[in-house]
């Protein structure tokens, strides 16, 4: 939770990001002050010897006066932060953290023979369902249906609120008993259907391939339009390493293990998050795909975040002043408190 002291200035937005540019101005100032302080004199005669001065003298308060310098340097650049005037949607008053009716979502994962490709580990099947299931223990409030395709596709959980249920669903899903191939076109189609008219305004697909559609009655593009005039957003995933991988190939000896070249048809997927207000990702491992899945979060929940908003949030540079305060303080503090024992 976001409080009057957090300067973590990368969380921020800001009202006046052009303020930002005297940060540049920070390193300049910090390097005339160390000048200025190695350079400065005292303002008392000292009549003795200069080892007797030197015998007098402490070391660590030069280093003091420098790390003073470095204090100045850190005021001056939450300053400037609180002059860009910072803001956050998080603390904003209008905003409704309970999204009484959450999203609805379909994950719509490939299952095809590829898919058991080995340039994920233990194959880009596995890491997709490990991967969906991290996704779906971070929603709350958000039905999520489930649908697997290959050369055809079944709705393995239609969407709900019982994330168990689905989990166990996505453990599952294989392609071992539907028809072989790779018909984006009727994934993305059944996905469809499974979000009902009755849906909330927030309707979401997270479509995810390694292929090429080798079409179907209905073509990728068919499908994206039906989402579109459903007012669903698609965001579709390419998963594959680049160059050859190791995947299944039937031989007459049974299935083998051999380098195949990844294709994945990127221009249809893109175009499909064209078409639907999506956006589209690629996938080259596990930790990658997991980003996406998190950038994915990020986008639905601005989305949903500003359909909540009555108003702009107001700026908030508390933090940096209440910080600049705190800094100042202790230059005060070691100034007249610790220095006037010395003079």
């Amino acid at each position: 939770m976001l409080t009057n002291w957090n300067i973590a200035f990368w969380e921020y937005e800001y009202f006046a990001p052009d303020w930002l540019w005297l940060q540049l101005l920070v390193p300049v100032l910090l390097v005339l002050g160390y000048i200025l302080e190695r350079n400065r004199r005292g303002s008392v005669k000292f009549t003795r010897s200069s080892r007797e001065q030197h015998r007098m003298g402490s070391a660590w308060i030069a280093r003091i006066r420098e790390v003073h310098v470095l204090m100045y340097g850190m005021i001056a650049a939450l300053l400037v932060f609180a002059l860009a005037k910072p803001f956050h949607w998080d603390i904003h008053e209008d905003y409704d953290r309970d999204y009484k009716d959450g999203i609805d979502i379909v994950l719509t994962i490939d299952v095809s023979g590829s898919m058991l490709a080995q340039d994920f580990r233990p194959n880009r099947l596995e890491a997709a369902k490990n991967v969906a299931k991290e996704f779906v223990n971070g929603r709350r409030g958000d039905r999520i249906g489930l649908v697997a395709y290959a050369g055809e596709a079944y709705t393995a959980c239609p969407p709900t609120l019982d994330y168990n249920i689905l989990k166990q669903q996505i453990d599952n899903i294989n392609g071992d008993f539907i028809e072989g191939g790779t018909a984006i076109g009727i994934g993305l189609g059944t996905a469809v259907t499974r979000l009902r008219n009755d849906s909330i305004v927030s309707k979401v697909i997270i479509l995810l391939t390694d292929g090429i559609d080798e079409g179907s009655s209905i073509t990728p593009m068919m499908a994206a339009e039906l989402a579109k005039a459903k007012n669903i957003r698609v965001y579709t995933i390419g998963v594959g390493s680049t160059g050859e991988a190791m995947s299944p190939v039937s031989t007459p000896f049974g299935i083998r293990m051999e380098p195949s070249i990844v294709e994945i048809d990127e221009e249809t997927l893109k175009k499909i998050a064209d078409k639907t207000g999506g956006t589209y990702f690629r996938a080259t491992d596990e930790e990658s795909l997991r980003s996406i899945y998190k950038e994915i979060e990020r986008l639905e929940k601005r989305k949903m975040e500003d359909q909540h908003f009555q108003s702009e949030p107001p700026s908030n540079p508390q933090a940096f002043l209440n910080w600049a305060f705190i800094i100042a303080l202790l230059i005060w503090g070691s100034n007249y408190l610790v220095f006037r024992i010395y003079e």
